[in-house]
């Protein structure tokens, strides 16, 4: 009983805090730099995890200037959490814009959107995340074109690492990892099977001590790289940056 009333308090407390990111994304951002809606991000993300009684626990630092991170995937959490560290573009399937409310914050944020059922699309994003690294953005991507549920890593698709190959951008492996009062490895954050996002919501608030560690891995060369070797060299850093 205790642990549902929290959840319930929790929950008030981020309904209204995305409803003031809304708010700040449809009466701030537009007379705002890029500088300035990074900072906005920084903030709503940290502040969200910290309302959902998600702690954040960081290592390493982002590498300077312009970079691709490439992170494993468990959750929706996991953009604000890299967020919360460091902001980013993301490339995202497209279904999100169909998300109430979230698609106006998703889009606020220069999310580059992904048809994967198109085969062909990922060339035309591949393209868009090449211009994005050009122009000195970071862009996160996640290769395993899905969630897991934190214990290991997925095989990679490798196209978009192509974007970073290209532009000779550094490649920075990010490792996520959930853990909880009871669990190593959190059930709480895993966005898999038939949980939809209400229910993974719900999982979050209630979840006991949930902790997500974001480890930004020493970031990878890119020029004349092999784009499938690379993949799997920075799959390889990710799975061994998710052990203790």
């Amino acid at each position: 009983m205790k642990s549902a009333v929290l959840a319930a308090w929790r929950l008030c407390r981020v309904v209204l805090h995305v409803l003031r990111g809304l708010a700040i994304v449809l009466l701030l951002f537009g007379g705002l730099d890029a500088a300035g809606r990074r900072g906005h991000v920084l903030r709503w993300s940290q502040r969200l995890l910290a309302l959902a009684g998600v702690g954040l626990r960081v290592d390493g630092q982002p590498h300077p200037g312009a970079k691709l991170y490439v992170a494993n995937h468990v959750s929706w959490l996991d953009i604000v959490a890299i967020n919360a560290v460091s902001p980013a573009r993301f490339v995202s399937k497209s279904e999100v814009k169909r998300w109430p409310l979230l698609n106006r914050l998703v889009d606020a944020a220069d999310t580059l959107y992904i048809e994967r059922e198109r085969r062909r699309d990922a060339l035309r994003v591949v393209h868009q995340v090449a211009e994005a690294l050009q122009a000195g953005d970071t862009v996160a991507v996640f290769p395993e074109g899905t969630t897991s549920d934190g214990r290991h890593v997925l095989p990679f698709h490798a196209n978009l690492l192509q974007a970073a190959i290209a532009t000779a951008t550094p490649v920075q492996p990010v490792a996520l990892r959930y853990s909880d009062a009871g669990h190593a490895v959190s059930p709480a954050a895993a966005y898999v099977g038939d949980t939809n996002l209400v229910s993974s919501l719900w999982q979050v608030l209630t979840a006991e001590g949930l902790v997500v560690r974001v480890r930004l891995l020493p970031a990878e060369g890119t020029a004349g790289a092999e784009r499938r070797v690379l993949s799997e060299q920075v799959r390889e850093k990710i799975a061994a940056g998710l052990l203790p």
